[in-house]
């Protein structure tokens, strides 16, 4: 990541800080930028803080360097309680088993070095965001219809979340994965019989080495469906298996 990344982050921590004092046990940074796939233009900076205890006075104490943090176009901070980071694993696998796989200590205590997450909580997840991926895209295709501009980025955002995903897809199968996009494409592709195509098509855009317009959009967006749809199904079978 760039020195000014590093900066933003510094600062960040430096106003929570200021803001918590020893009410914040813990700042994490995860997701892309801890993972080494931090692509500016379409990847979050994704950051979790743990405090003590989370009420509204904390979230108003902590309010004034979120509003900054906004400020520089950042996705707001997750925020857990102490409680929460200790017992929420099974709530929420896929997040705590990413964070746990990959992730960056900027303050405090680690909270997540040694987390055991639940296989069933895990699958069910798994196919949950699989499947409302469908149903958002869906959507949000039919809104955009008139602006293939729009289409072609809604699917190369999404691309970070497709591979998340599948990662994790891959993880319930028994495969051992990182969490670089085209190492998870080739595993994908032999352990699912998905077609590489639409994702190395979007990874290209997202590196600015390829444009897609015109029909090719429409082609791309069927085909990109075509490999969720085939993915949460293969979900969906292990779910019935065990």
């Amino acid at each position: 990541m760039s020195t000014h990344v590093d900066q933003l982050l510094d600062e960040l921590v430096k106003r929570l800080h200021d803001s918590l004092d020893d009410d914040l046990v813990s700042v994490v940074l995860y997701g892309s930028a801890a993972s080494g796939d931090y692509q500016p233009e379409f990847s979050d900076l994704n950051v979790l803080c743990v405090l003590r205890v989370v009420g509204v006075a904390e979230l108003r104490r902590v309010g004034k360097a979120v509003e900054w943090w906004n400020a520089q176009k950042q996705t707001t901070p997750l925020i857990l309680s102490l409680e929460e980071a200790q017992n929420a694993a099974d709530a929420f696998p896929i997040e705590f088993e990413d964070i746990s796989h990959s992730r960056r200590l900027l303050h405090g205590k680690d909270m997540f070095a040694a987390i055991a997450i639940n296989p069933q909580h895990h699958r069910r997840q798994v196919e949950h965001e699989l499947r409302t991926m469908l149903l958002r895209m869906r959507s949000r295709y039919l809104t955009t219809l008139g602006n293939e501009d729009e289409v072609v980025r809604m699917m190369a955002r999404s691309a970070s979340s497709f591979a998340t995903l599948t990662r994790h897809a891959l993880i319930l199968y028994g495969e051992t994965v990182g969490t670089q996009k085209r190492e998870i494409l080739k595993a994908a592709t032999a352990r699912f019989g998905l077609n590489p195509l639409p994702y190395e098509t979007l990874l290209a855009v997202r590196e600015g080495t390829q444009q897609i317009v015109g029909e090719s959009v429409h082609s791309l967006f069927s085909a990109y469906l075509e490999q969720i749809t085939r993915l949460a199904q293969a979900v969906d079978k292990l779910g019935k298996m065990s």
